[in-house]
């Protein structure tokens, strides 16, 4: 009598089986590890690209930036330049009005003093004494060219007109010529002026 054992072929076949399942299971897995691998990779790449175009961004901002700002450096640059100019110039005017010696300052002084319609012959100057000779067209004039050197610090109060005369000028008879005073005005310096040679004559100022 023939006997058949089905069990160990039934067994043969599960073994076959589960040994199938679980190669398709570690494929499967592996597939898997793989697509998760490529996608990991390829978010890691397009992440880097998003940098890289970010950081290409930045650096073409900072450059226009900085080539900005090399342009206002170079306008505060040459501002400074010009205000260092101008300082310098400032401060060397200072030095000359400051170094003036008294002729200087009374000449300067005595040219703003005279009105119009009157004009000077003769500006001298003997220690603090001042002598002022000219001539004018008008008792006016005189009167105002007095009152303007009153005004300036460089001298004393009062003005004195020492002597004053009129001279007819021009013209062949009566009546024809013209009026001049001729005067002369002295005064004294003030205290506070400095010692300083005489002036120069003027030889007709105005």
């Amino acid at each position: 009598m023939i006997r058949i054992n089905l069990l160990g072929g039934e067994r043969q076949v599960k073994k076959r089986a589960i040994v199938l399942d679980l190669g398709k299971r570690l494929t499967l897995a592996c597939s898997l590890l793989l697509v998760m691998t490529a996608v990991g990779v390829g978010y890691w790449y397009y992440s880097l690209t998003q940098r890289s175009t970010q950081v290409d961004a930045d650096i073409a901002s900072a450059r226009q930036e900085q080539a900005r700002l090399q342009s206002i450096i170079r306008e505060v640059a040459a501002f400074n330049q010009q205000r260092a100019q101008l300082q310098q110039r400032v401060a060397l005017i200072e030095q000359l009005r400051g170094g003036q010696s008294v002729p200087v300052q009374l000449l300067d002084a005595v040219s703003k003093s005279v009105p119009d319609m009157l004009w000077l012959t003769d500006l001298e100057q003997k220690g603090s004494g001042i002598t002022i000779q000219g001539q004018s067209t008008t008792l006016i004039s005189l009167s105002d060219f007095v009152g303007n050197l009153g005004n300036t610090s460089l001298l004393v109060k009062p003005i004195e007109i020492v002597d004053s005369k009129v001279e007819t000028v021009g013209g062949t008879g009566p009546g024809s010529g013209v009026d001049l005073i001729k005067f002369t005005v002295k005064a004294q310096l003030a205290p506070s002026a400095k010692a300083a040679s005489p002036a120069p004559t003027p030889g007709g100022t105005r």
